[in-house]
């Protein structure tokens, strides 16, 4: 059985990002739990905000080669910032492109059947909990199935070592128990 492959990003392009930081941390635990983790860096595909007119020219490249990524993988771990409790307009617009119909696939096609987990870091003391729930509800209309349990990280700005990993174990044995469950879950479900 090949190991399930899981496409990792942040909902955040700013080179500092804390849920960057994160979702890299989180890509180097599910490999180390048995999965196949690729982090893509959002900076790396800009789109344009999402407009009919635009799309009507033809899909922007860089959501042609998303489209690509997210096709050879069978789940998405997203790091979510949270802007004034809700995710991001980068993560938003993001997904809303990724979910138009192309090529003849139904615009959903692409996510259904896939998995997804949620992590969100702050420097604040609530760790993005707001925008979590809104995340998950989002994946879910995308036809994804979301894990339960989402990891939060508050006080994100203190709680990476040197090394990039987290300095509370109690965290990061929270955020390798996610990490497994979706390696778990993929291995159970495509196994």
């Amino acid at each position: 059985m090949t190991a399930p492959k899981i496409l990792v990003f942040a909902g955040s392009a700013r080179a500092g990002s804390l849920n960057k930081q994160l979702a890299k941390l989180a890509a180097q635990r599910i490999e180390a739990q048995g999965g196949q983790a690729t982090f893509v860096d959002l900076k790396d595909y800009p789109c344009p905000l999402f407009d009919g007119d635009i799309e009507a020219q033809g899909m922007p490249e860089n959501v042609l080669r998303l489209r690509e990524i997210l096709a050879d993988h069978q789940a998405l771990l997203i790091a979510s910032p949270e802007y004034n409790g809700f995710i991001t307009p980068l993560l938003k617009n993001t997904l809303d492109w990724l979910s138009r119909p192309y090529g003849g696939a139904p615009g959903l096609g692409l996510f259904a059947g896939k998995w997804a987990a949620l992590v969100a870091a702050s420097p604040g003391g609530l760790g993005g909990i707001r925008a979590l729930p809104i995340g998950q509800q989002l994946l879910a209309n995308l036809s994804l199935t979301v894990l339960p349990q989402p990891l939060s990280l508050g006080k994100a700005n203190s709680a990476f070592n040197e090394a990039g990993g987290l300095k509370d174990e109690t965290t990061g044995q929270k955020l390798d128990a996610l990490c497994k469950r979706l390696v778990d879950t993929l291995a159970a479900h495509y196994g």
